[in-house]
């Protein structure tokens, strides 16, 4: 590696110069000390009140979602509106969400590359590519529950259709200068003269088995059973394609659902535990030999880190009207897929924070052997001190995201006599039941979904 410092001396200083300023108006992500009494309405299953203490929060005098970071209050509010079952205010609120991140998304495009590389921080909070994807799968939930499949399905279309959201995930981040066309790599090699950069991570899910199910759910309720048998023969290839995400079998569930006898009508239920994964920030070491002064040779970057929440649950079990007992099997480990789909967006930062940093410590090596030139060595190493902390100060991680997306989904379902139903989904954790939830005088019909979804986060 190397940086030519004769021709692109000065249009380095010059590119530095007009990117200065927008590394230094950085803005920190919310402590998550804010988001104290949402957890513990969370960690209760109490979504009432976890609603509650966000609509408090924001009207307070410091809100706890800013402006930059509307995108997490529309997803965070309207996740933990469809865990109330408040379904039309869980639609609103990610429909905005969506909104929001597809504007957000165009903008990126047609960025210049200084805006492209700014630390993130500086930025409107854009959302992450399963915050984009899940988003859909609850409002499909959404409209299922306010009895409109058809609006379900449209939900589900966006992420599995040809030119969906799945099938745009490898094309996200493949930078273009708005102006020339160029790639990314073209345009460092232009305005920096580095010709070696950090490579790309490749997207490696590109299909969800939890999208695949409730899509053929759907079209089974509305008699189209070639469209559902092409949605479970694609939810099998799911887990053959990701087997990164699908380190388990394919549940017998599924199978179950494709093959209910005639006269019989099927109760399938789906329940979400556990938290997502949430970002903190950590500190990694780079080594920079190219630059002439020795201070300068090791940078510090601050880079989001993923780290779990484990749950407590271990065992699901659902019992219908005292006869029936089964337990729920993990369909998918949203977990796994927030880490695969996040490790190719941190390949971006990780790029983005390296050629940020090349720019910054350009200027600081050239003012450092300037003052070295000219006042000697000690007044160059202190140039160089003062100019790296200086510079260093100006990075934080970006943090942001939903912290209230679950890790796992589970499926299971019964095959019964059309009738009217009490269902008791108990969780446990080892032997102990932790949660009880209960749904009275369910409605099982021949030929319909049947669908219950429920939500327990501990």
């Amino acid at each position: 590696m190397y940086i030519k410092r004769n021709k692109k001396k000065l249009s380095i200083l010059k590119f530095f110069m007009v990117l200065l300023p927008a590394l230094m108006a950085f803005s920190c992500a919310s402590s998550p000390d804010v988001y104290k009494d949402i957890d513990f309405a969370v960690g209760n299953d109490d979504f009432e009140e976890a609603i509650a203490a966000v609509v408090a929060g924001q009207e307070s005098n410091k809100p706890i979602y800013s402006e930059k970071n509307a995108i997490m209050l529309f997803l965070d509010k309207g996740l933990l509106e469809h865990y109330a079952r408040n379904y039309a205010n869980s639609s609103r609120d990610l429909q905005e969400a969506e909104r929001l991140i597809e504007e957000a998304y165009t903008k990126s495009i047609t960025a210049n590359f200084a805006s492209y590389i700014a630390n993130d921080n500086t930025k409107d909070y854009p959302g992450e590519d399963f915050e984009d994807i899940y988003l859909n799968v609850f409002n499909a939930l959404n409209y299922y529950n306010r009895g409109n499949i058809e609006g379900a399905l449209v939900e589900i279309r966006k992420l599995s259709m040809s030119s969906g959201k799945l099938d745009m995930l490898a094309r996200r981040y493949d930078y273009r200068d708005p102006n020339t066309g160029a790639s990314l790599n073209e345009t460092v090699i232009r305005e920096t003269g580095v010709n070696e950069i950090p490579q790309g991570k490749p997207v490696n899910f590109s299909n969800s088995a939890l999208a695949r199910y409730l899509a053929a759910l759907f079209y089974l309720s509305t008699g189209n059973t070639d469209s559902a048998r092409i949605e479970f023969d694609q939810l099998q290839s799911a887990f053959e394609t990701n087997r990164y995400i699908y380190q388990h079998p394919v549940p017998m569930a599924v199978e179950e659902a494709q093959a209910v006898p005639e006269g019989k009508a099927r109760l399938n239920i789906i329940s979400f535990t556990g938290l997502s994964p949430v970002k903190v920030e950590e500190t990694i070491r780079h080594y920079f030999p190219f630059f002439q002064h020795p201070v300068l040779h090791i940078a510090n970057f601050k880079m989001p880190k993923l780290v779990e929440r484990p749950s407590v649950i271990s065992r699901i079990e659902v019992i219908v009207d005292e006869s029936h007992r089964f337990d729920l099997e993990l369909l998918e480990n949203m977990g796994a897929v927030i880490e695969e789909t996040f490790a190719v967006r941190y390949s971006n930062i990780l790029l983005k924070t390296y050629i940020r940093t090349i720019l910054k410590y350009v200027a600081a090596d050239i003012a450092a052997m300037e003052t070295a030139k000219q006042s000697g060595e000690l007044a160059g190493t202190l140039v160089a001190l003062a100019a790296k902390m200086a510079l260093e100060a100006t990075e934080s991680a970006d943090i942001r995201m939903s912290r209230y997306l679950p890790n796992k989904a589970h499926i299971g379902g019964v095959n019964l006599d059309p009738g009217t139903y009490n269902v008791t989904v108990n969780f446990y954790s080892g032997r102990t039941i932790i949660s009880r939830i209960e749904r009275s005088n369910v409605v099982v019909r021949e030929g319909d979904i049947n669908l219950i979804d429920i939500v327990c986060l501990k």
